[in-house]
């Protein structure tokens, strides 16, 4: 009888705990959503009783930039869940200034919010007071559709920290680079308001744990470092990823699985339990697949890499993939263009690497296709590439046993069965395995901190700051792919010049080749930089030989710095004003992205 009762009071206690676990997390997520929604209310009552007003009013500069500054401030309180529950909301109210183009219904799409409105006051002409006005109203309405959709959102416990690690990622890649507020110099302390605000959401999970307590240390110590060194230009930005984020972003991951709230299982490029941006293994070369049975394996791989080298691909046997794309140069040729396939002219661009091309979601310095096996296809049926043909090549390799051995292996449902999308997912299978993600850079950041010296240190530092690389080399893959999301890759239009003299603009239209959109007109895709030293020359063109050329034309404002008439030029104009020693420091950055493991990558 005792034992009886001792185990339903045993029970008793067990669901109660769980009942009082359960009652806590309800709370929190309803306090999350009534806080978020005060700090919304907050913003659009400054936007709609301080900042409408005085841009419909006021001559003052200076309070009209004062109000706002104070608005951003009050958007960074609530980014973290406005980009993850609102991410349609919130490119109306911070995002990129240059219009978004839906190519399926060949709309353009203007862009509005915070990064529109700030070029209207820094600075303030009121002759631009009419557009300043229409853009706060658009503000005002775009805020106003936040709020109600936020009401009907559903919030998970699970969502919550998610989007509060990735915000700590958003502020590596974005918020201390400056990419959304280049004009105000704010965004070192709206970083440390962003952590502060994401501080106030975990609060409402503190458990008195050590674990929770050194949460709260650690985001109050990375709040300190950016308030202590609130220069843009000096901020020790190496020094405060490694010291603070990095650690800041895995105590959380693991206070949340202590407090056994499951991370998501969804397919996406960068790991939903990936600790920091710099752990090894969290990006899925997967991602960008046309469908999951496309995912790489092992025999896909290897017969990958058997068609890659084979010429049978091209017409007359004279070219294989690796013609062009040799590994020992890093998957590139060296070359400024290559050849035809006949010999008789040069290819319009120059080769691009292949390593980390999975991890971006468009290929070719245009865009034209979202997935490798299309970027396969495209290449070999090119009639001055390879002028090969999928269907002609299906049937040689049909003939030959030993490859139909190799598709066996590789797709075993066909029975040896050579199809045309087989091979352009083995080639495509291949392409995703040169992954090379293991650089000096990322060890140090991994936390083996004697593998950069002061030189390189202060070169990252440059790169995600005064020299504004970051704005559009984004870290940690140093490309378009926009963090930390990690679904979209960008283009931009920097002026790229035709000989190495920067006389003129390289006549090549870019993009607008293909679509005719003005804000295209030399629009070419954002590269990787990662094992940049191995892949020269630099640019579409291939114009730059050295690294400090490319540099130079960085410090000189890209084409417009140069003269060119660019209208559309993304680049920021202005000269960077680098020295000679930041130009030095900035090189020697780049080639710390080489990855030590090289050797095995050319040897898959």
């Amino acid at each position: 009888m005792k034992t009886l009762l001792s185990s339903f009071i045993f029970i008793i206690l067990i669901i109660g705990t769980h009942s009082c676990q359960f009652s806590k997390k309800q709370i929190a997520t309803d306090k999350s959503k009534a806080m978020f929604l005060q700090d919304l209310d907050s913003l659009q009552k400054l936007v709609d009783t301080s900042l409408l007003p005085l841009a419909t009013h006021s001559q003052s500069e200076d309070s009209l930039q004062k109000t706002f500054i104070e608005a951003r401030q009050l958007y960074k309180k609530i980014e973290h869940f406005s980009e993850y529950f609102l991410p349609a909301s919130s490119k109306l109210i911070n995002g990129t200034p240059i219009a978004e183009i839906e190519l399926t219904d060949n709309v353009v799409n203007e862009p509005s919010g915070f990064q529109v409105i700030e070029p209207l006051i820094y600075p303030f002409d009121t002759a631009k007071r009419t557009d300043l006005v229409r853009e706060i109203k658009k503000l005002k309405r775009s805020l106003n559709a936040a709020k109600n959709f936020f009401e009907v959102m559903p919030l998970t416990d699970a969502h919550i920290f998610d989007a509060i690690r990735l915000q700590t990622f958003r502020i590596i890649s974005l918020g201390i680079t400056g990419f959304d507020t280049p004009l105000a110099n704010s965004s070192l302390t709206e970083c440390a308001i962003s952590l502060q605000s994401i501080q106030r959401y975990l609060d409402l999970y503190d458990d008195d744990s050590a674990d929770f307590i050194n949460i709260k240390k650690q985001s109050q110590n990375a709040q300190i470092f950016l308030e202590k060194n609130a220069n843009f230009d000096t901020f020790d930005r190496i020094s405060f990823i490694s010291n603070f984020i990095n650690p800041l972003s895995s105590s959380i991951l693991e206070f949340q699985k202590k407090q056994k709230i499951h991370s998501f299982k969804e397919v996406r490029l960068l790991s939903p339990d990936a600790k920091t941006l710099f752990a090894e293994g969290v990006f899925n070369p997967n991602f960008f697949t046309p469908n999951t049975d496309s995912y790489v394996n092992h025999e896909r791989v290897r017969l990958g890499k058997k068609l890659f080298f084979d010429p049978v691909l091209s017409h007359g046997n004279v070219r294989s993939c690796a013609s062009c794309h040799q590994p020992e140069n890093g998957f590139t040729d060296g070359l400024v263009k290559p050849f035809t396939l006949n010999n008789k002219k040069l290819l319009p661009r120059n080769t691009p690497t292949l390593l980390n091309v999975a991890l971006q979601g468009k290929q070719f310095y245009d865009l034209r296709t979202d997935n490798l096996e299309n970027q396969s296809q495209d290449v070999i049926e090119n009639k001055d590439e390879m002028h090969g043909s999928l269907k002609e090549i299906s049937q040689k390799l049909s003939a030959d046993k030993k490859y139909i051995e190799l598709f066996k292996k590789a797709f075993p449902e066909q029975k040896g069965s050579i199809q045309e999308r087989q091979i352009a997912n083995a080639l495509a299978s291949f392409e995703r395995s040169l992954i090379s993600l293991n650089s000096r850079f990322d060890l140090y950041l991994r936390g083996d901190k004697s593998m950069l010296n002061a030189s390189e240190m202060r070169g990252f530092n440059l790169f995600a700051g005064k020299a504004k690389c970051g704005i559009c080399h984004f870290t940690p893959l140093f490309n378009g792919t926009v963090p930390p999301n990690f679904t979209n890759t960008e283009s931009e239009v920097i002026g790229v010049p035709a000989t190495p003299q920067n006389k003129s603009i390289d006549k090549d239209l870019g993009r607008y080749a293909r679509y005719q959109f003005d804000i295209w007109k030399y629009s070419f895709k954002t590269p990787t930089l990662r094992n940049i030293e191995k892949t020269s020359p630099y640019m579409h063109n291939g114009v730059y030989k050295t690294l400090e050329e490319v540099v130079e034309f960085y410090n000189q404002g890209g084409g417009k710095g140069l003269g060119f008439d660019l209208p559309n030029q993304t680049l920021p104009e202005t000269k960077l004003n680098l020295t000679e020693s930041e130009q030095k420091d900035l090189v020697a950055f780049l080639k710390s992205l080489t990855d030590l493991k090289m050797g095995k990558i050319n040897s898959l």
